[in-house]
């Protein structure tokens, strides 16, 4: 238990600092942004309450906000996605439930569930960013094509990222 919460601050760390420090200076346009921050959510444990979920996430939109002076853009999108999480996470779940002993990766659960997972909440979590940074409509079709690039460059990031540091288990649900 301690360990996971452990793990849980230090990838929230490296996550923040990632993005802030490394990520944030990357520049491959408008249409392609990375935002790896967001694997936080999507690898908090399945059982952590929907309350500490908000809570987390705001506090980590409000980090990236300090640091992209974005007046809690991120927060929001944050939020979203940790709101919307729960019904996702409903929606893909095995009629027994989830084991509390697995975790929310392509490790444990495949390839197939954890893209599905992933992408409707980066999905999300972007439409809400860009939406607000754009803040109208009359821009509505090149922002979607942001959305779009961008849930694309951070998903396969996010992607690459789950091969190089979560090995694959024994305990993997097909």
């Amino acid at each position: 238990m301690i360990s996971d919460v452990l793990k849980n601050i230090g990838r929230f760390a490296v996550l923040v600092l990632l993005q802030v420090l490394i990520v944030k200076n990357i520049n491959l346009g408008r249409y392609f942004i990375f935002f790896p921050y967001v694997l936080f959510i999507l690898l908090l444990p399945f059982n952590t309450p929907k309350p500490l979920t908000l809570i987390l996430s705001f506090i980590l939109g409000l980090c990236i906000d300090m640091f992209y002076d974005t007046q809690g853009m991120h927060a929001a999108a944050c939020i979203t996605m940790a709101f919307v999480r729960s019904f996702v996470l409903e929606l893909f779940a095995p009629r027994e439930g989830y084991d509390e002993q697995l975790k929310p990766t392509i490790a444990y659960m495949g390839v197939g569930w954890f893209s599905s997972y992933a992408l409707i909440l980066i999905l999300v979590h972007h439409l809400v960013l860009f939406y607000i940074e754009a803040f109208t409509f009359t821009e509505f079709f090149r922002t979607l094509l942001r959305v779009l690039g961008s849930t694309i460059a951070t998903f396969g990031f996010i992607y690459l990222m789950q091969f190089l540091f979560y090995r694959p288990n024994k305990n993997r649900i097909s």
